[in-house]
């Protein structure tokens, strides 16, 4: 099977939701840290109103001032067409539009139903292949409350599939099926995985999952097992949902590549490396975080027999 792609989503994801501002320095150092670790992708921040996300203000002095690495794309999310517009004229390798699987998320977290989201989606689309900056920008999806919506409950199956394949249809290239909240169990995973791979096989999938109720790593392992190579993860574990109740952390990064690397499944990132970005994180964001690894050590960690 071929090796993993993690996206690193902390620098969005995990600092929209601090309640003390990240200087826009110290947001550039991390993704600067990040991006020598082998990771894949960084998704950098969101190109969102400074009113609604105020820890993410400073969007596009971020993606300017971040040393870009062959071989690690920047990806940013995007609510509209402003926005899209605001990320391309800082020459972004990847959009992220967001829209919900349920209505009563979408309507808490965006004002908009999933089909007004669509034709949203259909405006962005739009503006970013006709702008000069846009052509060769990928065009990732994410759908939110895909295993469970938390104030609606299941989100059936076939829902999923009919927005993913209308998302499609308008241009998407590649889809980031989201747990917001934690929701999700690993049978549920898997034959949601099976679904998608069997009806659009030739589709990039994501997972994003959260570690709300503790299943975060059996969920990313299901999902692996069910033909995912693709990964949403946030350093130290910290994210969630401002508009989604019970919506803690996501899976933490060092923790998913430490487990896929024991397995002896490559995921191009040096852990002692992210280990070490890890740790930084406290004094950045003033509080722990949630993540395992970093705290007791990668596996291999060796201590000195006690002296009787």
């Amino acid at each position: 099977m071929s090796s993993l792609q993690i996206n690193e989503v902390a620098p969005r994801d995990g600092l929209q939701i601090e309640t003390e501002f990240v200087p826009t320095a110290d947001k550039i150092g991390l993704i600067d840290a990040l991006s020598a670790t082998g990771l894949a992708r960084i998704e950098a921040t969101s190109f969102v109103s400074p009113k609604a996300i105020p820890q993410l203000r400073d969007a596009a002095e971020v993606v300017t001032g971040i040393q870009r690495r062959p071989g690690v794309g920047i990806t940013v999310l995007v609510p509209n067409v402003k926005g899209a517009e605001r990320a391309l004229a800082c020459s972004v390798d990847e959009i992220n539009l967001v829209m919900s699987a349920s209505d009563s998320h979408g309507v808490a977290n965006l004002r908009m139903t999933p089909q007004q989201s669509l034709e949203q989606f259909a405006a962005i689309i739009d503006t970013v292949r006709a702008h000069p900056q846009g052509r060769d920008v990928f065009i990732n999806a994410s759908l939110s409350t895909s295993f469970g919506c938390p104030f609606e409950g299941e989100v059936p199956e076939a829902q999923v599939l009919d927005l993913v394949e209308q998302q499609l249809t308008l241009g998407v290239q590649g889809v980031s099926l989201c747990d917001t909240t934690g929701m999700a169990n690993p049978a549920q995973v898997a034959r949601l995985c099976e679904a998608v791979l069997e009806r659009f096989p030739e589709v990039p999938f994501t997972l994003h999952f959260h570690n709300t109720r503790g299943m975060g790593l059996a969920n990313a392992m299901a999902a692996w097992q069910a033909g995912i190579v693709r990964f949403d993860a946030s350093l130290g574990g910290l994210g969630g949902c401002p508009y989604a109740p019970g919506a803690t952390g996501n899976v933490c990064t060092e923790d998913l590549v430490h487990m896929f690397e024991e397995m002896g499944v490559s995921t191009g990132v040096d852990l002692d490396a992210l280990l070490d970005v890890s740790a930084r994180l406290p004094p950045l964001i003033g509080h722990e975080t949630p993540g395992q690894v970093v705290k007791a050590g990668k596996a291999d960690r060796r201590y000195p027999m006690p002296t009787r």
